[in-house]
């Protein structure tokens, strides 16, 4: 019914740059939240950055400053500009969407970011 797809995960060195994308496809209208959440090895998923459809953002204090979410409505796409890695940033990134009609959330499969030397 509805499709989330990440892409842009790798392998990067500390310091390093990555940009993460999500398309959203399927029967939706219209999409009332965007967000990126990540879960590392041993842990619960956190959210790390969210947008809703009023264009207001939010951040984890651990990437706050580091990193911009921003979207392109017309594609149904948000993004993720990930700047200074750090070793601890590894994590599997997933995409959520809350989409209308419905108002139901949707998981995309996730996209693996490994920041090492």
């Amino acid at each position: 019914q509805v499709q989330l797809v990440e892409s842009g995960g790798g392998s990067v060195q500390p310091g390093g740059s990555m940009r993460l994308s999500c398309t959203a496809s399927g029967s939706i209208f219209s999409i009332k939240y965007m967000g990126w959440y990540r879960q590392a090895p041993g842990k619960e998923r956190e959210m790390v950055a969210r947008l809703t459809s009023s264009a207001v953002s939010d951040y984890a204090d651990s990437v706050k400053g580091r990193w911009t979410i921003s979207r392109n409505t017309a594609k149904n796409t948000v993004y993720l500009q990930m700047n200074s890695l750090k070793p601890e940033d590894t994590a599997v990134y997933y995409c959520n969407a809350e989409v209308i009609p419905g108002g139901t959330h949707y998981w995309g499969k996730g996209t693996l970011v490994t920041v090492s030397l």
